[in-house]
Parts: structure tokens; sequence; C-alpha cells
């Protein structure tokens, strides 16, 4: 879903359609131009191209530093300072990387493949565009702690199941488990169930371990899963939730205004609801319902307005 920012101004609209387009069609070249033969024969329009991309992206990052001292937040009002904060914040780093590749091309000499991947990181540039990245990155957010724990758990049995598969399997196989970091590749593809086959345990003790390791990692792969969609539930919810406390403000003397309307459409631009979503939700707070979220059932509550 496009207008991850929450612009709702057809102008802007436009700009974004524009933007993503842009940098769809740099990616798109980025890897048609690591074919050979396109290279040879396309290779003229396609740096043409990443030159005009480079123009606008560059005008682009400097009109957002520029600009920054708009955004309504206190840290970033600041003349110099402001803009400084905003240059470090993640989406601003991501501008940043679209760019540098082509201006690090020209004061050094850089392999043109190395430059042709790094080229490829303006694919990040569509975060800023798309709902869905925005709810997984608030969904990362939110289940931080699960997630570290997880993997904190999943480090210290891969630590564990490689180091005793070097010990079972290193007096076998010491070309093959020649020392514990190669015994945890073995287990990271073990434990994900890959099984690339190119390290196999050879003694009895080592398929024990071995199969135990697969059946552990099954369900270890499958808790983030878990984690996630409850997450993504979760803050589906929310978002519901304070769309519908908007709602009820908007309502609050009994009809929308234009003015009204307008803020939460941008409210609704901001949560990333779809516009159907949302009509249905100001469809029950003006008629002062209940309805039940269409994903995980549950009743959305009504808080009223202050």
């Amino acid at each position: 879903m496009l207008g991850g920012e929450g612009h709702s101004d057809p102008w802007v609209k436009l700009v974004d359609y524009a933007l993503v387009s842009l940098i769809t069609i740099n990616c798109v070249f980025s890897i048609l131009e690591s074919v050979e033969d396109l290279a040879i024969v396309h290779g003229h329009i396609f740096h043409a191209f990443d030159h005009f991309s480079v123009a606008v992206f560059s005008v682009e990052y400097v009109l957002r530093v520029w600009t920054a001292v708009e955004i309504n937040q206190p840290r970033f009002r600041h003349s110099f300072w402001g803009r400084v904060r905003f240059v470090f914040t993640p989406m601003a780093i991501v501008d940043l990387v679209a760019i540098v590749p082509f201006y690090l091309g020209i004061f050094f000499e850089v392999d043109l493949r190395a430059m042709r991947v790094l080229r490829l990181l303006r694919v990040f540039k569509l975060t800023r565009y798309s709902q869905a990245m925005s709810i997984m990155i608030d969904v990362l957010r939110q289940e931080a702690r699960s997630i570290g724990a997880m993997l904190f758990v999943f480090l210290v049995m891969l630590v564990f199941v490689s180091s005793v598969m070097y010990m079972l399997e290193h007096p076998r196989q010491p070309e093959v488990f020649s020392d514990i970091p190669s015994a945890m590749w073995w287990a990271v593809v073990t434990m994900t169930t890959l099984g690339y086959g190119d390290m196999v345990p050879a003694t009895v003790a080592g398929r024990v371990l071995g199969a135990c390791t697969a059946v552990f990692g099954v369900g270890m792969i499958a808790l983030p899963a878990g984690v996630l969609a409850s997450g993504f539930s979760e803050q589906l919810r929310r978002r519901r939730e304070e769309y519908l406390e908007s709602v009820d403000k908007a309502v609050q003397d009994g009809r929308v205004k234009p003015r009204e309307k307008r803020r939460l459409e941008a409210t609704r631009l901001a949560l990333g609801l779809s516009s159907e979503e949302a009509a249905r939700i100001l469809e029950y707070g003006v008629k002062g319902g209940q309805m039940h979220c269409p994903h995980c059932g549950e009743l959305i509550h009504r808080n009223p307005a202050p």
C-alpha cells in the first residue's frame, strides 16, 4: 500500500508515485545491468538513467534535510541541530545510502560489480512509501523483547550443539568438522531444516544429535512466526482502536464537518487503514454501535471522547 507518510494531497501523492516508480525502475535496471549481453548493448541507457535518478534522489535528500525543521516534533525544530538530528534518522540514512554509491564511484576506484549491488540498496527507499513496512517495523519494535529472547536461546543452542558435534565428529571426519565454527555452519543448516548435505554426521552419536537438533530447530523456527503473527494482529487492532477514537471525537456533536473529514482521512492514511475499513468504522462510530475486528473477531471497544 502506498502512502507510508500519511499524505492526502493529490500533488504529494503524484510525487510519491513518481518516486516509487523511479526506485522500482532503478532496481530493475541494476539487475538487468548484471547481464553481460544487456550491459554491452544497452549500457549507455542504464548509465544515463542512473545519473538522472541520482540527481532526483540527491535533490530529494537535500530538500528533506532542509525542510526537516517543519516536522511537528520538538527535536527537529532547531534550525541547525534539528537538521543534524534528522540526518541520523533511519529513513534519512536509507535516503543517503541510495545515492552514496554513485558519488563513491566518482571519487574512488570501485569494482563495477560491487557498484551494481550497492545501487540495489535503493530498494530500501520503498519502505518510506509502504504502509506494510511501517506496520512491520512497528511489530518488530513491539515484539523486540520476545524476538531477542528467542534469538538468545537460538544462539546458546547453536554454540552448545556445534561444540558437542565437533567433539563427536572431529575424530572421525577431521576434514569436514575441522573446527567449531565449521560445526556451527552445520548446526545452522540443521536447525533451520535446510540440510544442504555438505556436512553429514558419520557416527551414531552424531546422527542422534543431528536428529534432536533438527526436531528442536523446527520448534525454534516456528516460534518467531507465531510471535510476528500475533504482533501483526495486535498492531492492526491498535490502529483500528486509534482510528475509532478519532471518529468518536469527530462525531461528538452528531455530525462530521468537512474539516473533521480531512483530519480523519489524514489519520486513516497515517495508520495505514483501507478506505473501506475506515468507512465501516466511521459508520459504526456514527451509529454508536459496536464492531468486531475482521481478523481476530475481538470486539473493538469505543472509548468515549473526553
